[in-house]
């Protein structure tokens, strides 16, 4: 896509409240006809821009009540050790999110489990026992004033 307009970033936006919203509706919205709401949503989609659509679930609602951000800093800085560890955490389902950050650690991960003792476990015989990881800095979450991940 050469050039995203006012318009699509006004269909962005929608579909980011919305992504369930019929084409009529959004069409309606942002003040296109259906057909070229239609074949403007299909270009976001074509070329990449808009690359899915998946529901938002509730950590809470599904027994998930610990989140935690954790700071993780490899003992190697080499494409091996980087990748070898993605892969570990890659399978980990209580790892949500995986981030490479730059800075003092190599990695930031969002972390969900059912409690503390459930992320103790992941804590001690997930991460801790990897021989990439040399430290690892747990945030806890408390709240979450403004949350606009999709």
């Amino acid at each position: 896509m050469s050039k995203i307009d006012h318009i699509d970033r006004r269909i962005l936006q929608e579909l980011r409240s919305d992504g369930r919203i019929a084409n009529v509706e959004l069409a309606d919205r942002v003040g296109l006809s259906p057909s070229a709401c239609l074949r403007r949503v299909q270009e976001l989609e074509r070329s990449g821009v808009i690359n899915g659509y998946r529901a938002v679930i509730d950590p809470a609602k599904v027994g998930l009540t610990f989140i935690a951000y954790v700071a993780v800093g490899l003992s190697s800085h080499t494409k091996k050790s980087q990748s070898d560890f993605e892969a570990a955490v890659a399978d980990a389902p209580e790892v949500r999110e995986c981030h490479n950050i730059t800075g003092t650690i190599e990695y930031l991960l969002r972390v969900e489990t059912a409690d503390l003792a459930a992320y103790k476990h992941f804590h001690t015989e997930v991460l801790g026992v990897l021989p990439q990881v040399h430290s690892i800095t747990t945030y806890v979450l408390m709240d979450s004033p403004k949350d606009e991940r999709g």
